[in-house]
């Protein structure tokens, strides 16, 4: 399927390198295309392989009638002049995990995660509790690792987890999962996607090719996971955090049950908040295919803290919790973020302007205490803030409002980074703002 192919790959980032390197040796003409220059070792390991380079802002010039085979980068949208010329041209458009899935061995098990919110910390409690369990787990996709560097490393008998992206959903036409979990949906990605319904389809293909042999896992308690969802072909099993005792799993007082049998306490629970209930949920109804020992389940969930940037605690000082919730790049996420705690709010808005609506946060701002407006959105954040009669600071930077809020801050209240926006407008990635906002609080 990919030998002795003319293959156009769009985009030198991880994905496209990775993929190069995999079909470099199969008889392919390849030409890798980017609008920057690559690293020169990475340069010249693809030249010495026989890929071709082609640095240009003119991509569109490459893409012809004599290609077999375009693979894009998943941050390429599909409404974008490359890929309506290789509608036209009838090209088929595949990206990185597509190709990657057809040279995985025989007799593996696959589990795909997504959701606009709590995908990763749901991909790594469940590849924690399957290595608790002595499984043979591999991990990687939208995670950090491209499917096809892990190629080597994945054997016959192996469990494969995969975070999902929604531009990774794009462009997928044979790859199926074993078991697939939908944590949500919720508006966010409409400038890639350009309407909401468009976002929501494509995040339902983490269902893409289920047979009833397959396991669909499913949050109950939102409704476009369930509206999407409902004509899918997957043996579907729900988690629900609002004690829906009809589901499989859920939470209800203190505890979470499964199978209608009380499994874990919260006091059991490091991780806070109800939505770190329903990500350990959706985790339980994967790991319960693979057999289920809760006593070291529990061991794990004592002690393991989150990931880096969702919820995350960097320190108390003085009194006062400091949490890195720079992953939060839209309201929705916020949201979870200020349900979780019932002290003293201050909390640090803003970032890049992607026309998110800040009264989504408006019935869950009662812990609010202090507002501190940074990024593009400041002058909006204010605004905002005056709307709902709490003080904001204009820090602009968050820098400047970390200087002024240290000031500002007492006892028993919590400091939280959770934006609701994009970091792009200051900081490449969502992991430089948080990494700032903790080289700032450790300094204190």
């Amino acid at each position: 399927m990919y030998e002795n192919k003319k293959i156009l790959i769009l985009g030198a980032a991880k994905s496209g390198i990775a993929v190069a390197k995999l079909l470099a040796n199969k008889n392919n003409d390849i030409i890798l295309t980017d609008l920057n220059e690559l690293n020169k070792d990475v340069e010249n390991e693809l030249n010495d392989l026989g890929v071709k380079i082609v640095v240009t802002k003119n991509q569109i010039n490459l893409i012809d009638s004599s290609l077999d085979l375009v693979i894009k980068n998943p941050a390429i949208m599909s409404t974008s002049p490359l890929i309506k010329r290789c509608e036209e041209l009838n090209l088929r458009v595949e990206n990185e995990i597509e190709v990657a899935y057809h040279f995985l061995p025989d007799n593996i098990k696959i589990i795909g995660v997504t959701g606009s919110n709590g995908k990763t910390t749901t991909t790594t409690i469940i590849y924690n509790m399957l290595k608790c369990l002595g499984k043979s787990v591999v991990m990687g996709g939208n995670i950090g690792t491209p499917l096809t560097d892990l190629l080597p490393n994945i054997k016959s008998g192996d469990i494969l987890l995969l975070e999902i992206s929604d531009h990774q959903l794009c462009d997928i036409h044979d790859f199926k999962t074993d078991i697939s979990v939908l944590t949500n949906i919720c508006p966010t990605h409409l400038a890639y996607h350009c309407t909401y319904e468009h976002y929501k389809m494509t995040k339902k293909k983490i269902f893409n090719k289920h047979t009833y042999s397959d396991l669909a896992i499913i949050n109950y308690e939102n409704s476009d996971a369930i509206d999407v969802s409902g004509d899918i072909l997957s043996k579907k099993v729900y988690f629900s955090s609002n004690g829906n005792t009809s589901c499989k799993a859920y939470l209800l007082d203190d505890g979470i049950y499964l199978n209608n049998e009380l499994v874990l306490q919260k006091e059991d629970i490091k991780l806070q908040g109800v939505h770190n209930y329903e990500n350990i949920m959706a985790a339980l109804l994967v790991v319960e295919n693979f057999g289920l020992d809760i006593d070291k389940i529990k061991m794990f969930l004592k002690t393991f803290g989150g990931v880096e940037h969702r919820l995350e605690f960097v320190r108390n000082y003085n009194g006062v919790d400091f949490y890195n919730d720079s992953k939060s790049t839209n309201p929705t996420a916020t949201i979870t973020a200020l349900k979780t705690f019932d002290k003293p709010i201050h909390l640090i808005l803003g970032g890049l302007n992607r026309n998110q609506d800040f009264h989504e946060l408006d019935e869950f701002m009662k812990n609010v205490k202090y507002i501190y407006a940074i990024g593009e959105v400041t002058d909006i954040v204010y605004d905002y803030a005056c709307s709902m009669n709490i003080p904001c600071f204009k820090g602009k930077t968050l820098e400047n409002a970390m200087e002024f809020l240290k000031k500002n801050i007492s006892d028993g209240e919590v400091v939280l980074l959770s934006p609701a926006s994009s970091s792009q407008d200051q900081y490449p990635h969502f992991e430089n703002r948080g990494n700032e906002f903790k080289n700032i609080v450790e300094k204190f």
